[in-house]
């Protein structure tokens, strides 16, 4: 078939068929449809998406709650450890003091020990001094009897003797003095061959 003859057919239909038939459509109302499927198309996922950030958002605050909560109690519980430490510190700090203050006082108490040792006895001194005072004046009264033959100065030196350390042991040889003296007067025994004793025999007393 040939192009011309195919044109003519055409014509030929055209016209057996008429004009169309005017069709009326309504822009706004497919705009509309357009934007509800589309609305509708983007509700699921927007949804979705609303949900999904709910769910991390909440999640994320229990998480940071849950954080911050054990963040307190691991604060607390070094705060608490902090004040068992710093109450343990100043018990063994009140323990040193304590012992170093005993310690102190014992070494304060151990001087005045060796200080108090090393001062002679008061009655030990005034013993010694009253024997050689009695000593002293049984060896006067020795020299007025034997050296210079004052028998009554003698006798009174013994005597004092006797009266002042009556419970000292040369108050008995003071004793022993008189004695002898007034047995010599008694048997009046010659001067010359008199055994007077001497200062030096003393020791022997």
């Amino acid at each position: 078939m040939t192009e011309y003859k195919i044109k003519k057919l055409l014509q030929e239909a055209d016209q057996t068929a008429g004009r169309p038939a005017s069709v009326y459509v309504n822009l706004s109302a497919v705009r509309r449809r357009a934007n509800r499927r589309r609305f509708v198309n983007l509700a699921a996922p927007i949804g979705a998406a609303a949900v999904v950030l709910i769910a991390v958002g909440t999640w994320s605050l229990t998480t940071r709650t849950t954080e911050k909560t054990q963040e307190q109690e691991k604060l607390i519980s070094f705060e608490t450890r902090i004040k068992r430490l710093q109450a343990s510190t100043d018990a063994t700090t009140n323990l040193i003091h304590e012992v170093l203050e005993n310690e102190r006082k014992q070494n304060q108490l151990e001087q005045l020990n060796a200080q108090l040792a090393s001062i002679p006895d008061p009655l030990e001194e005034i013993s010694k001094q009253v024997d050689k005072t009695a000593f002293i004046l049984v060896y006067q009264a020795d020299r007025l009897y034997s050296e210079l033959n004052q028998t009554d100065s003698a006798v009174q030196t013994y005597n004092r003797v006797i009266e002042l350390f009556p419970e000292n042991r040369w108050a008995k040889v003071a004793q022993q003095r008189i004695t002898e003296i007034e047995n010599k007067k008694f048997n009046k025994i010659d001067s010359e061959g008199d055994s007077k004793w001497r200062p030096q025999n003393l020791s022997s007393c």
